[in-house]
């Protein structure tokens, strides 16, 4: 049976519980005057009919026995019109005030994903497909809003009006008050019945467009590798029946949607067919004022209106209810190392912002955390480090011993699968050892605010990512309000004279995605100049020339050389002319260094 309200989502809700206590109240108001309009509705046209009634009677002279003598409308009009007035006022105020605690909701919603994706857990687990993921981060979370501006403030209505109706009701019809109230529960059951189905076939489309959300990303980003093997034509079938499988459980959820609005309303039908009948033969039996009745026949549809509409509520909401049980898995998901982390980490020192989501500035201390150690000015220690990553069996690291002497550099080699991106990911406090401890100048790095930490560093990618904007904006990317000829003479400095000279706009031309596309060569020299305008104490740099040319791999070590003068520098490579720069070199094999030079570390 599915839960009327989601606990879960319930508690997400306190970033706004002002604006949807608020629409309760509003909700409580507008049964108020739900009511009292029909009444006023009633007692306008009861005496309107008797007045007519009685013009009738004296015109031919006939005595109007029990019959009121006529009286004025005209105050119950203007109060009927105030109602109105009130009634609508008060839906208007119910609806914003509900969309104002979505939207509050939801922006928490996505800033607490993000922060859990770019910066409490830039390492990823296997299992995380990123179209899925934006999937769940983009349209999971608009689908949300139905439910917290809709479902939940209809809520509120579907239990006030139908009190405040049967209980103003009773006195003036019991029998038609117990008609209704014995037609609620049964309208109750076909929601659940109905709903049940309803949260099947919405996890059903969820699973098929996260589906195609993930595949079609994947097939974007390989367009090269298929089109040289020719296999386009195939990803595009598959993409096809992925879309007709998602067309598929979109039409199954819209037939549900629709049984249930069908199944609502011949409910509701019913219940009001039943009222008429008995306020009919109670009227004709005397039994009934004519005003009674038309207040009961007037407030049956207003009954079952709330009810009616918080099952279409329900339905529209499941897409987002099926999408938060994915957003909940990542939110509750351990730190470990994922994708993203060169947005958790452009690098930052002089209050650059760490993990994509701190401004610019200096970060306030946190409780007992002092400022970070100088790693360039003492020495960077992995004293018997263990790691494992939660997906896998084998450890990545296996009591890892070694020393980064500071103002120098550590060459960190061995074969594909020995740890060395484990390294670096442990450097930049982008993890936490399993056992063991990652210290510097003495000091536990997790004694350390992972923020402050990453101050101290800039990190330089296999693969340098080009986000939409200047290539201004690009190498500054860590400190936005770097000087204009600071960012100039970075640039230069990392070798991006040529490129300059090319561009038609220079740093003002715009690259990444839909802007201009820079070679593997130009793009690395970009991360380059992002670390040498961070200033950092620590240069973490995984694989700087992998993917290039000769040439272009030597251009970028010299950069590289430069970058490093009086840092201290991990270099995770196979380039053996990269190798050839280093001060000290480590041989990485099964988690453990085999060949370990640690140098003087004083």
């Amino acid at each position: 049976m599915p839960a009327p309200v989601d606990r879960r989502l319930l508690r997400e809700s306190r970033a706004a519980r002002a604006q949807l206590l608020l629409a309760g109240v509003l909700g409580v108001a507008m049964a108020v005057t739900v009511v009292a309009q029909a009444a006023l509705l009633a007692y306008v046209i009861a005496s309107a009919a008797v007045h007519r009634t009685a013009l009738g009677l004296a015109e031919t002279g006939m005595p109007a026995k029990g019959l009121r003598p006529p009286v004025s409308v005209a105050g119950a009009l203007a109060a009927l019109a105030a109602v109105v007035v009130a009634r609508a006022l008060l839906a208007g105020a119910f609806e914003v005030s509900g969309r104002v605690g979505a939207t509050h909701v939801m922006s928490e919603l996505r800033g607490r994903l993000a922060e859990q994706l770019l910066v409490r857990s830039p390492i990823g687990r296997s299992g995380d497909r990123t179209g899925e993921l934006a999937a769940a981060a983009v349209q999971g979370v608009d689908a949300l809003e139905t439910y917290f501006a809709g479902y939940l403030p209809q809520l509120v209505l579907a239990a006030a009006v139908p009190g405040a109706i049967l209980l103003w009701l009773a006195p003036v019809d019991a029998i038609a008050a117990g008609v209704l109230a014995l037609t609620i529960p049964l309208l109750i059951v076909f929601m659940i019945l109905v709903g049940k189905g309803a949260q099947a076939r919405a996890r059903g489309r969820w699973r098929a467009l996260a589906q195609l959300s993930g595949h079609f990303l994947d097939v974007v980003r390989g367009l090269p590798t298929l089109r040289a093997f020719r296999r386009e034509i195939a990803q595009a079938q598959t993409l096809e029946r992925v879309g007709e499988r998602y067309r598929a459980e979109t039409m199954g959820t819209l037939r549900v949607a629709f049984l249930s609005a069908l199944v609502l309303e011949l409910c509701a039908m019913i219940g009001t067919a039943l009222v008429a009948v008995t306020i009919g033969l109670q009227l004709d039996g005397g039994h009934l004022a004519l005003q009674a009745g038309l207040t009961v026949l007037l407030l049956a549809p207003e009954l079952y209106g709330p009810l009616r509409t918080v099952g279409q509520q329900f339905h529209a909401s499941t897409d987002g209810m099926a999408a938060a049980e994915r957003i909940f898995a990542v939110l509750d998901a351990p730190a470990t190392l994922i994708g993203g982390v060169e947005v958790a980490l452009a690098g930052g020192a002089k209050g650059a912002p760490a993990a994509g989501a701190e401004a610019a500035g200096p970060v306030p201390a946190t409780s007992g955390v002092n400022q970070a150690p100088d790693p360039a000015a003492e020495p960077l220690r992995f004293e018997d480090v263990s790691y494992s990553y939660p997906d896998r069996s084998q450890q990545a690291l296996d009591g890892l011993d070694l020393g980064l002497a500071p103002g120098r550099i550590t060459a960190l080699v061995g074969a594909t699968g020995a740890g060395k991106s484990t390294v670096a990911a442990l450097a930049l406090r982008l993890a936490d050892p399993t056992s063991g401890r990652v210290s510097c100048g003495g000091r536990d790095l997790r004694e350390i605010a992972p923020v402050q930490w990453r101050q101290r560093i800039a990190w330089v990618p296999q693969r340098t990512r080009l986000f939409n904007g200047t290539l201004a904006e690009n190498i500054a990317l860590a400190v936005p309000n770097a000087p204009r000829q600071r960012i100039l003479a970075v640039a230069r400095d990392a070798g991006l004279d040529e490129l300059l000279a090319q561009l038609p706009d220079g740093l003002n031309t715009r690259v990444g995605e839909g802007g201009r596309g820079l070679s593997a060569g130009q793009a690395q020299r970009v991360g380059l100049a992002r670390a040498f305008v961070c200033d950092a104490r620590l240069l973490v740099l995984d694989e700087p020339t992998a993917h290039l040319d000769a040439d272009t791999a030597a251009a970028v070590g010299a950069a590289v050389e430069r970058l490093a003068e009086g840092r201290t520098t991990l270099l995770v490579t196979h380039d053996a002319r990269l190798v050839g720069i280093a001060d000290e070199v480590v041989t990485l094999a099964a988690g453990r260094a085999v060949a370990t030079p640690l140098g003087a570390l004083a």
